[in-house]
């Protein structure tokens, strides 16, 4: 989908993203870590630009990577609260990595003061059909294991670096929106304003730390919950959690077929642990979008 200038705004992916109820300092080994694997999964010299702190897009080289690891790992606080990487300076890749450190119980005014520090990566359609699914669950359980995450998932999206997605033909985005309700439509900045502990969606791959594995009714009571064949659960350990809906991540294609019952079940049992976005959504959005899958 391209923006009103002619730019390449928004293309077809799968985004892996992660929210940590903890503050930006705590975390920040770990998602270096997590980014480093993303690194070695992707084809070399994919990412190529970041956003400086002045906005302006800025070759990521080496002397780039030296310096976001020494903001990450030698002055987390005063360093990177935000990394922003990029195949292209000025368009929409298939490949990009978002994080944004937050600190817990501080006020977001003027949005809801329930942050989570938050990560995402992405990746194009065409890496998901070269590898498979089996090895796309793999490597979004390595990122995993490396995160305290509350919440994460793994889902076929419109990839649109910091919602940039919302300068595309809105039509179009409506149109896909309203048939394929498996596509994510994501804005990890904004999200993690106001997320908190709680929920997003189910998911293809949903991820399930604490609180909310405890809320759901723990590893055994999910079980239960989702007696479906296609259904694989996994702990990571005794406090996170992996939940396969399916082989494939699906469309969700409306038009030639129901949502499949494993992912309406998923989704209602996460509907009172969702959270309200406000702050990258309109508000014809607002309620409606997260909860898609159990209307």
């Amino acid at each position: 989908m391209r923006s009103r200038s002619g730019r390449l705004a928004a293309r077809d992916g799968v985004v892996i993203s992660f929210f940590i109820h903890h503050n930006h300092e705590e975390v920040t080994a770990a998602v270096w870590r997590a980014l480093q694997l993303y690194l070695q999964a992707i084809p070399l010299k994919t990412l190529n630009w970041y956003v400086a702190d002045d906005g302006d897009m800025v070759e990521f080289d080496d002397k780039g990577y030296e310096h976001h690891r020494k903001l990450m790992l030698e002055c987390p606080w005063n360093g990177a609260w935000r990394i922003d990487l990029s195949e292209s300076p000025s368009e929409s890749g298939g490949y990009h990595f978002e994080y944004y450190g937050r600190r817990i119980g501080e006020p977001s005014w003027p949005y809801p003061s329930d942050p989570a520090t938050a990560v995402a990566f992405t990746l194009p359609t065409e890496y998901l059909l070269e590898h498979g699914p089996d090895h796309l669950r793999a490597l979004a359980f390595k990122l995993a294991w490396e995160l305290p995450f509350s919440f994460g998932y793994a889902s076929l999206a419109i990839i649109a670096p910091r919602g940039r997605w919302g300068t595309s033909d809105w039509d179009l985005l409506d149109t896909l929106r309203e048939r394929y309700l498996g596509l994510d439509l994501y804005d990890v900045s904004d999200a993690s304003l106001a997320i908190g502990t709680h929920a997003r969606s189910a998911s293809w791959l949903t991820f399930l730390g604490q609180p909310l594995l405890g809320q759901l009714g723990g590893i055994e009571g999910l079980r239960q919950a989702l007696p479906f064949p296609e259904v694989s659960v996994l702990p990571l350990d005794s406090q996170r959690l992996l939940i396969t809906l399916s082989e494939w991540p699906e469309a969700i294609d409306i038009q030639k077929g129901g949502i499949p019952p494993q992912y309406r079940a998923l989704a209602l049992r996460l509907e009172p642990f969702l959270y309200q976005e406000r702050a990258g959504l309109t508000p014809r959005y607002e309620y409606t979008w997260l909860r898609r899958l159990s209307r």
